[in-house]
């Protein structure tokens, strides 16, 4: 970190409003950019006394306020602190855009490491670690679904009902808008999850991007944060279960639907099917229909990356290889097969 200009930060004013607000924050202050791209952006932030933070503000340049809103995401960790749900202390939040273009928000700083991939994993955890970090990742859910909305403030979040109802609603919208051909497996995923939409028997608070790489992990694999809350909704909690398993890729499987290796790809880490029956078992809750959600988590995903698909073709993106274009929508007919074959035993 240095006192060079960092983009995304008008550090007079910043500088200011976090000596105002920021309880025993000292200047000066020094930035510094650690996760960034088309979702929020975080910065580490260290003040005189050698103290860390971390500031989160929306992405540069014009976005939609409601995927980035950041007063909402300082409020569900706020109200999340008191639990036994791991997040990060919320510090303070600035809603005034003259102190830096865009509301932002400050939570203390968590030691651990975020496992992206494969070789996050190998590299940071050894074998035993990762078993325990399975395990701990179910834990970690199976209490965040335990926490009752209404007691912790957060009842008001989003609806409590027709959660799949809304979700086939938005995400089928977003893939009209967004489709640049054909994929008859997306209408029959879409057409045959419309038809068979499950009872919602619970409802809880769904974090809607719920991996390890949305979360802190310590070396010995107990996740120490929770982060990313901007998918934050009340729905039916099988629906992170569903998204967690869609996600988990276990060793000499593939992942090309996902164009990535994920850390469940390393040795050691328990099966989803030992991960699963551990969440029923801390939960008590019904995964009969988790299926279902896994089919739902691989359509969602074949909807978002058509829009990345789009978006690239249409050159807002900035500049990409056409290999790299096509990749992008090999990969949305590759989720969309993989929903399908998830929907087979639901007609």
């Amino acid at each position: 970190m240095g006192t060079e200009t960092v983009s995304g930060i008008a550090r007079e004013r910043v500088d200011r409003w976090l000596a105002e607000h920021v309880a025993g924050a000292r200047p000066p202050f020094e930035y510094e950019l650690i996760a960034g791209g088309r979702s929020n952006l975080t910065y580490l932030v260290q003040d005189g006394a050698g103290r860390r933070l971390v500031l989160r503000r929306p992405p540069l340049g014009r976005v939609l306020q409601s995927a980035h809103d950041m007063g909402r995401e300082h409020r569900i960790i706020a109200a999340l602190g008191p639990t036994t749900v791991p997040v990060p202390e919320a510090l303070a939040f600035c809603d005034d855009e003259a102190v830096n273009d865009a509301p932002f928000y400050v939570m203390a700083f968590v030691s651990g490491v975020v496992l992206d991939d494969e070789r996050d994993a190998e590299r940071e955890l050894d074998v035993p670690a990762r078993a325990a970090a399975g395990r701990s990742l179910v834990d970690v859910l199976a209490d965040l679904h335990a926490v009752d909305p209404d007691a912790v403030g957060l009842g008001d979040l989003g609806r409590k009902e027709g959660y799949v109802e809304r979700q086939l609603r938005r995400w089928q919208s977003q893939f009209e808008k967004s489709r640049t051909r054909d994929i008859p497996a997306m209408q029959e995923v879409h057409h045959r999850l419309a038809a068979h939409v499950p009872q919602q028997r619970r409802t809880g608070i769904v974090h809607g991007d719920y991996r390890l790489g949305n979360c802190l992990v310590g070396d010995d694999g107990a996740v120490r944060a929770v982060l990313d809350w901007e998918l934050c909704t009340l729905g039916d909690p099988l629906a992170d279960l569903g998204w967690l398993v869609a996600w988990w890729v276990e060793p000499g499987q593939s992942a090309a639907h996902l164009r990535r290796s994920v850390p469940s790809m390393a040795p050691g880490f328990e099966s989803h099917r030992v991960l699963v029956e551990r969440y029923v078992e801390r939960s008590g809750a019904d995964a009969a229909d988790l299926e279902y959600y896994v089919a739902l988590a691989y359509w969602k995903l074949a909807c978002i990356t058509e829009g990345v698909h789009a978006r690239y073709r249409a050159g807002v993106m900035g500049a990409a290889r056409s290999a790299e274009i096509e990749a992008f929508g090999e990969q949305v007919r590759q989720l969309a097969d993989a929903a399908l074959e998830r929907t087979e035993r639901l007609v």
